[in-house]
């Protein structure tokens, strides 16, 4: 072995990462070991933010954030979160307790009246849901996603971080989805015996909803780039880099859930776009280099997963079912379901329908608990006029703050990531929350950031 693997080794990143690889491993051989894994990393990261120092709460914070909203969809799999909605519960609670220690700023008060607007959803389902609705669960349903937003964004608005603690907050997002990575690869190795036409395949899946997974991958996806083009100085680590990338890549693709896949397309986009703007003649070069490295990971993911499916990705992405034949609709339905809320927008404009009303709508008319895949449009049917506000409050307030400050180089990444994930599967998971409240940090130099702890 040579001294520079040595010294990779040696390296926390490689290490986390072959941690998490056998963590992947662990779950696989015995899965009831997720519940000890989760109540391990909660716990960590809960003394971690009461214990260290006062200035670096926040980080943590922010970590721990990250960490769980990477794992989300693997503990939901797995069955290991104390509840399905556990890890939004749990970045909640992260950042009430930053709240504590470190406060908010005034100036994020918009949010304060976002997190009010939702209250009257509440009160008029009341109301209207069904007498065999359970409001606790449904309301939970809906709702815990918008209020983790919320509340996510009061405590990051202007919040001081570096550019290093911001691309280690990036990498505790990938670090979960390495160990579910490994997972899938153990639990369906073979594709071609699962195959079920073109819709989306729940085996490929680890036996979990494709979309969900599909979308988890995305994100993984743009950590695993955001570390190619940012954190791999050496060749070893490109290489270790690109086939983690080139793994998640082809997991995501044969999930045959293709809303994850798209919404990474259009994350790394924003990413390499803001970069590639921002950067040195000399670094453009670099980065150049490294877009090449990632153009082949995907043609190889690609190939890769259309001969393991038998051509039937390509018909997938096509819009073809398994026969060839072009389908009407590239939504699969998510039109329908949208004009479905609009409805609902218009025959009660102001107060709308009530929290969690529209599945509740599908049960009593087709006996079919399908949720809202589209956020926007659940805005509008569920909370009527308010809901134009709040998503007012969610576009408007990023962008105002960009125009001042314009230092953190993922800004349009996370909102592109926020905006793709609620169009395709609304708010199931903590990722596009969490992410788009990482927006709204204001990315400081390291000596700014240190002489702001000596103060």
């Amino acid at each position: 072995m040579t001294p520079r693997i040595r010294k990779h080794i040696k390296d926390h990143y490689v290490l986390a990462v072959l941690l998490h690889v056998a963590l992947g491993i662990v779950l696989y051989a015995f899965e009831p070991l997720s519940k000890v894994y989760f109540l391990v990393a909660m716990g960590y990261f809960i003394f971690r933010i009461i214990l260290t120092p006062n200035a670096y709460k926040a980080y943590y914070v922010f970590l721990g954030c990250a960490y769980f909203s990477g794992a989300e969809v693997l503990f939901r799999m797995t069955d290991g979160g104390m509840a399905y909605e556990a890890s939004k519960y749990l970045v909640i609670l992260f950042m009430l307790m930053g709240m504590f220690f470190r406060g908010v700023n005034g100036k994020g008060y918009p949010y304060f009246i976002y997190l009010i607007l939702l209250v009257p959803s509440i009160l008029v389902a009341s109301t209207t849901l069904s007498f065999f609705a359970n409001f606790r669960t449904n309301i939970a349903f809906v709702l815990s996603g918008p209020v983790c937003l919320g509340i996510a964004a009061l405590f990051c608005y202007e919040r001081k971080v570096t550019n290093r603690q911001l691309l280690n907050i990036i990498l505790y997002l990938a670090l979960p989805c390495i160990t579910m990575t490994t997972y899938l690869f153990l639990y369906n190795p073979s594709i071609r015996d699962t195959l079920s036409g073109t819709a989306s395949n729940v085996a490929m899946s680890g036996g979990f909803g494709p979309n969900q997974v599909s979308t988890a991958l995305g994100l993984g996806m743009f950590a695993m780039v955001v570390r190619l083009f940012m954190k791999s100085p050496t060749l070893f680590l490109k290489v270790l880099n690109v086939a983690l990338l080139g793994a998640m890549t082809f997991r995501a693709i044969v999930t045959f859930s293709r809303g994850g896949v798209f919404a990474a397309i259009i994350v790394i986009g924003a990413f390499l776009w803001t970069l590639f703007y921002r950067s040195s003649h000399k670094m453009k070069t670099q980065i150049v280099i490294s877009f090449v490295l990632l153009c082949i990971t995907v043609m190889v993911a690609w190939t890769i997963s259309s001969s393991q499916t038998r051509g039937l990705i390509d018909k997938r992405y096509a819009n073809e079912n398994a026969q060839g034949i072009k389908k009407e609709d590239i939504t699969t339905g998510r039109i329908v379901l949208f004009q479905e809320e609009i409805e609902g927008f218009l025959s009660h404009p102001f107060l709308g329908i009530g929290a969690s009303r529209v599945k509740d709508i599908r049960v009593e008319r087709d006996n079919n608990p399908l949720p809202s895949h589209n956020e926007i449009g659940r805005l509008l049917s569920e909370h009527g006029f308010l809901g134009i506000i709040i998503i007012m409050i969610l576009i408007i307030k990023p962008l105002g703050y960009r125009t001042a400050n314009k230092r953190n180089y993922f800004f349009y990444a996370f909102l592109c990531f926020w905006f793709a994930t609620i169009n395709h599967s609304g708010m199931r998971i903590a990722a596009p929350a969490l992410l788009y409240a990482l927006a709204l940090l204001n990315v400081v130099p390291e000596r700014v950031f240190t002489r702001s702890l000596n103060k």
